[in-house]
């Protein structure tokens, strides 16, 4: 029987308990189902979305953004069960009709130290930041100098790891990379896992 490490309970908890931010839907998704707390890679997207982790309470699952993710993996070479899977904001920020929307920089802000913390507990030697607000948050932790528009670039070291900013999983993202494009990057990060 294979043991699976996990996220501190004590994290998991804080974070289940957080009420800071006033417009979310609190999904807090954060947990077991994230993956492996002691994976050699970390996907870090923006938010849980209303279809997707806000009703599966897994990060990109159920939805058509999960879909194409787990599609990404797939041409990475990577299965979900090898790789810790979050976001930049661990609730689901909602519009007053219902429709997802993204965080706000308040939002993002008050949420870092829970993203510090998965990263120092998992210490990956890979982190993937997806779409804009994941290397955004990231650049609050510790500066680096990736930009999604200067794609396709190499990793960049960032706190004693690697860091690699790849377009969000969503449809909306074909609009400036294509599927190929986009299928050609995450092969790149496959063959970049496979030669560390």
């Amino acid at each position: 029987m294979t043991v699976v490490a996990a996220l501190p309970a004590s994290l998991c908890e804080l974070v289940a308990a957080c009420r800071a931010c006033d417009s979310m839907a609190y999904s807090h998704v954060l947990g077991a189902t994230n993956g492996p707390a002691d994976a050699r890679v970390m996907f870090i997207g923006e938010a849980p979305g209303r279809h997707g982790a806000g009703r599966s309470g897994v990060p990109f699952m159920g939805d058509e953004s999960g879909r194409r993710f787990e599609a990404l993996l797939l041409a990475a070479g990577l299965s979900r069960d090898e790789v810790f899977v979050t976001n930049a904001v661990l609730c689901n920020p909602l519009q007053a009709n219902g429709n997802n929307r993204r965080p706000k920089a308040s939002e993002v802000k008050r949420c870092l130290p829970h993203l510090k913390e998965q990263i120092e507990a998992v210490d990956p030697a890979l982190v993937v930041a997806l779409g804009e607000v994941a290397p955004s948050a990231l650049n609050r932790i510790e500066p680096h100098a990736l930009r999604l528009r200067d794609l396709p670039a190499p990793p960049v070291a960032w706190l004693n790891r690697h860091l690699v900013a790849l377009y969000h999983p969503g449809r909306r993202a074909l609009v400036h990379r294509n599927e190929a494009q986009q299928n050609e990057d995450w092969a790149a990060l496959g063959r970049f896992i496979r030669a560390t």
